[in-house]
């Protein structure tokens, strides 16, 4: 199938090769051009000429204001012929943005499908994200094939707003249990054991996760190389906070994990993969 593709980051670009690697033909945009050099790609000049080409567009992008940017700028993709066409936003946006979303595509004429993911790059690379889909039945439809070639569990929950914010409940636990493993791991040290002896028996205790396995090689080694950055999930925190806001919920934990991830901006490590906290303990 010939997808349009916008947002070549460490993400997007993981996704975006998937997509290729399970036979689908791409036409991309990226705000830098660069980030798409050597992929098998048909890179174009705008996002508007992504929707004159592409029947179902991908965006995967830093947070909603670069969203509304794609879509409403003068050579953005609403600019373009995208009448009856499908915007699946992988970004993870403000609930209510994203709730917004669905409506301007609407006006529009195109079909928007809420869809943030949950996972990094190896599971995308591996097609073995987990997908969240809010928006229309029949474009979810449509879609659901090529979605299932980069997640393999599928959640449709089709209420704009809701996959929006599933995603901001999912990253409350990982950040959260990324934070209580590194300083696990710090304490341990302290008390004299070998790091890889701590992660070890953590995984098999009250450490076990996907997010200990998924990071056990980034902190023995201390390589934070980015798959998932402290700045994203920093934001995706914020956006939790408003959710909790407007339920009158007390966020006790999301609070205490957000203001800890605030740090690495401090530190100089936003940039770097989100288990880097682990140096502000150590």
């Amino acid at each position: 199938m010939h997808l349009g593709f916008i947002g070549l980051g460490h993400l997007g670009k993981a996704i975006a090769g998937r997509l290729m690697d399970c036979g689908h033909t791409l036409t991309v945009w990226n705000r830098t051009p660069s980030k798409a050099e050597g992929m098998q790609v048909e890179a174009v000049s705008s996002p508007r000429s992504v929707s004159n080409k592409a029947e179902i567009i991908f965006l995967c992008l830093f947070d909603s204001n670069a969203v509304h940017s794609i879509l409403s700028d003068e050579e953005g993709l609403l600019a373009g012929n995208i009448s009856g066409k499908i915007i699946v936003d992988l970004s993870t946006n403000h609930f209510k943005e994203a709730s917004a979303f669905h409506a301007l595509c609407g006006r529009a004429g195109a079909l928007y499908l809420e869809t943030p993911v949950l996972g990094s790059l190896v599971p995308a690379s591996q097609g073995a994200l987990t997908v969240l889909i809010s928006g229309n039945k029949t474009a979810y439809a449509k879609v659901k094939p090529v979605l299932e070639n980069i997640g393999s569990h599928l959640f449709y929950l089709e209420e704009p707003g809701l996959a929006t914010k599933m995603k901001l409940i999912n990253n409350l636990t990982l950040g959260s249990f990324m934070a209580t493993i590194a300083e696990a791991l710090s304490i341990g040290e302290a008390a004299g054991l070998e790091k890889k002896e701590i992660l070890e028996i953590l995984s098999v205790g009250g450490g076990n996760s996907l997010v200990l396995n998924a990071k056990k090689k980034k902190l023995l080694e201390e390589d934070f190389s980015v798959h998932f950055s402290s700045a994203l999930i920093y934001k995706d925190l914020h956006c939790l906070q408003d959710l909790a806001y407007e339920h009158k919920k007390t966020l006790f934990t999301g609070a205490v994990i957000k203001e800890l991830y605030a740090r690495t901006f401090e530190e100089g490590i936003a940039q770097e993969d989100f288990s880097a906290i682990y140096k502000l303990f150590k």
